[in-house]
């Protein structure tokens, strides 16, 4: 398996456009990130459920998917699936959260992820961090949009194991989704493991990539 190192990680940005979808995506390189680096920035965007009880969730959530970090989280009150007609108020929050850090690493939906709110997330991000690693995590859902993915987090087995035990912890309004449970999110980082020669993998999509080998 080829490997590339990120570098220095001192500040991240994780975006979703819905509380969960950080922790879904990359929980499990969060708690990697995280523990291999304390005091690690990480800037942490969602565009709805403020105010609600999925923001208290999230809080909590992602309290825990990112410990010993200096988090800084803002959920914000745009609807629910109705991204497309609420773009400017979402491309004002990401070019706000752009004017806040120039982080490392960004963590982001996929470009060509089948449900409207996070594709639209996704093309906003490049928009604002242009000169940015951009790793796009995946969801599982109904629509089947999993693809063949170019980028892989190997997690070791506890870590996989966290991840799955603090999303259902920490997400008690999604417990009745029929695909949220244990086996469908170790299921998928199983078969991400398998592809990059690991237990298990969280795996992700990267539109460009600049690469340094004579550095």
């Amino acid at each position: 398996m080829i490997r590339l190192g990120a570098g220095p990680l001192d500040r991240i940005v994780a975006v979703g456009a819905h509380c969960d979808d950080i922790a879904i995506g990359a929980g499990g390189t969060l708690l990697t990130l995280c523990r291999a680096r304390p005091g690690i920035r990480v800037d942490a965007l969602v565009l709805t459920g403020g105010g609600s009880e999925r923001e208290q969730e999230e809080q909590a959530a992602l309290a825990a998917f990112c410990p010993d970090a200096d988090l800084r989280l803002t959920v914000h009150k745009l609807p629910d699936g109705r991204f497309p007609a609420h773009w400017e108020e979402a491309k004002s929050a990401i070019e706000e959260l752009r004017t806040q850090t120039d982080p490392d690493l960004v963590i982001a939906p996929r470009t060509d992820d089948a449900h409207q709110d996070h594709r639209g997330l996704a093309k906003l991000i490049t928009t604002a961090f242009r000169d940015h690693l951009v790793l796009g995590y995946e969801i599982v859902k109904w629509d089947g949009d999993l693809g063949r993915p170019a980028a892989y987090q190997p997690l070791a087995p506890k870590t996989a194991e966290d991840k799955v035990r603090l999303l259902q912890e920490h997400y008690p309004s999604q417990r009745h989704r029929p695909w949220y449970d244990r086996e469908a999110f170790l299921g998928l980082a199983r078969i991400r493991g398998i592809e990059c020669h690991a237990r298990y993998a969280e795996a992700f999509a990267v539109t460009k990539l600049t690469l340094n080998l004579g550095g």
